[in-house]
This record gives C-alpha cells, structure tokens and sequence, in this order.
C-alpha cells in the first residue's frame, strides 16, 4: 500500500489517476527547488506529470528541465505517495502517484521554460520547512537522514 499525504478524498468525488516523478536534487548540502506562482505561490521538489507513452526517468528530466533549466544525472528510486488534490490548471480532481527520486543536479542549461516557475537554491535544512506538501516534505527528510 502506498501512504497518502495530505487531505482525505472527498466523499463522493470522482478522481482521476495522475502518475508523477519528482526529483530531490541536492548539491553540497543545499537542495534544487521550484518556486510555482500559481495556482497557489507554493515551493515544490521539481518535477511533473508523465505523458501518454514516456517513460518514468525520461519525465522526471523533462519536467526538472523545464522547471529549473537544469539537467540532472543518476536518478535513484526513494519511492512513491499518493495525495489526492484538485488540478486548476487542467480542471480535474486527481489522485496524484508521486514517484520521488534522488538524482545530481549536473548543468545549468537555461532558465525555467515552465511558466510561473523559478529555479531556487536553498540550504536544504531550510528546503524542509518551504516545501508546501506533506510527501515532498517526507522524501526529502528521507534523503538527509531525518527522522519523521
């Protein structure tokens, strides 16, 4: 069984399944974030949903690409939540499959590509306490050795 973070589904309220990949990209002992304006100003691990036909490791380096401009190396598997949300930007309601991974931020390309988005460096003890979800929180505890 796979936890769930964050709210309880809403009774009665159909969802629709949304695989994602996310990455904890971690640098010395600070930690890649995006910054995401809207729907909600909200700090995240980068990251995304998987197109029809994509393979896991192939989006989590699009979407950490898109989102940051960076490239990444070494993806490792720290595993997975589900979270259950509302999507504005495509109008649905979302049982959301989040894989998590750590992967080596290697090179700056660009800047983000992703609208409303913007590559932050922050220590990662700090990371802990921007991130606006529950599993993102959860996984990068995981990947600095912390407790709970």
């Amino acid at each position: 069984m796979i936890r769930r973070f964050g709210e309880p589904p809403v009774k009665g309220q159909r969802y629709g399944l949304r695989r994602g990949v996310y990455a904890v990209l971690m640098s010395g002992k600070d930690v890649l974030l995006t910054y995401q304006e809207a729907p909600e100003p909200e700090f995240q691990l980068p990251g995304g949903g998987i197109d029809p036909g994509e393979s896991p490791i192939w989006a989590l380096r699009r979407e950490v690409f898109e989102e940051t401009g960076w490239s990444i190396g070494t993806p490792v598997r720290l595993g997975a939540f589900r979270r259950f949300a509302y999507m504005p930007e495509y109008d649905r309601w979302a049982e959301k499959l989040c894989t998590i991974y750590a992967a080596r931020p290697t090179r700056r390309l660009s800047e983000p590509s992703e609208p409303g988005h913007t590559a932050v460096w922050t220590s990662a003890r700090d990371a802990v306490d921007l991130l606006g979800n529950d599993g993102d929180r959860h996984f990068l505890k995981l990947a600095l050795g912390i407790a709970g």
